[in-house]
């Protein structure tokens, strides 16, 4: 099931899921400043042989893509459902972008990050009784951040050809 594409997936009548690919926005950190150089923006083909200021503008654009899917479906399944677990590759909030087991620097936080959706997660989440739990990854390291009392994230550790199961979340979830 490709998730920008299934809308919300009911799990139980009290939780739902709701997911995006979503790629980093270049909008954490300094994204014009930063050395890091991507394998993903030599081998992605609407990325590479673009310049910086270039693959900004088209890493913005995929940012906003991601927050308006998000801000299209997150209304209803709030409404809806006492728990959302969101799905996103990159994580959504600078305290959410981990390596090494630190929040990252200016350097690598616009390649790791999206702050398009967690600005449309954190205002979606404000004031409101649901759960949320925002599960991704892309950062190679692990960790979590609260960032509101009903909203947590869990970013997941990965290793290039190494898939591996970082946790089972079972529903309902605590978000102790």
């Amino acid at each position: 099931t490709w998730l920008p594409q299934a809308g919300i997936i009911q799990i139980s009548p009290e939780a739902c899921l709701l997911g995006h690919d979503s790629w980093a926005d270049g909008r954490l950190g300094n994204f014009l400043e930063s050395k890091v150089m991507l394998n993903d923006y030599r081998l992605i083909e609407e990325l590479k042989g673009l310049s910086s200021a270039e693959r900004l503008e088209k890493l913005n654009a995929l940012g906003d893509e991601a927050a308006e899917h998000f801000r299209k479906f997150l209304p209803r399944a709030i409404q809806k459902y006492k728990q959302v677990i969101i799905l996103t590759h990159v994580p959504p909030f600078r305290e959410a972008c981990w390596h090494e087991g630190e929040i990252s620097n200016d350097d690598y936080l616009p390649h790791f990050s999206c702050k398009a959706v967690g600005e449309v997660l954190r205002k979606a989440m404000a004031g409101v009784e649901a759960q949320m739990i925002v599960l991704c990854g892309h950062s190679h390291s692990s960790g979590e951040a609260r960032i509101l009392p009903n909203l947590l994230v869990k970013t997941g550790k990965a290793v290039y050809g190494r898939p591996a199961v970082n946790e089972i979340i079972t529903v309902p979830f605590e978000l102790d």
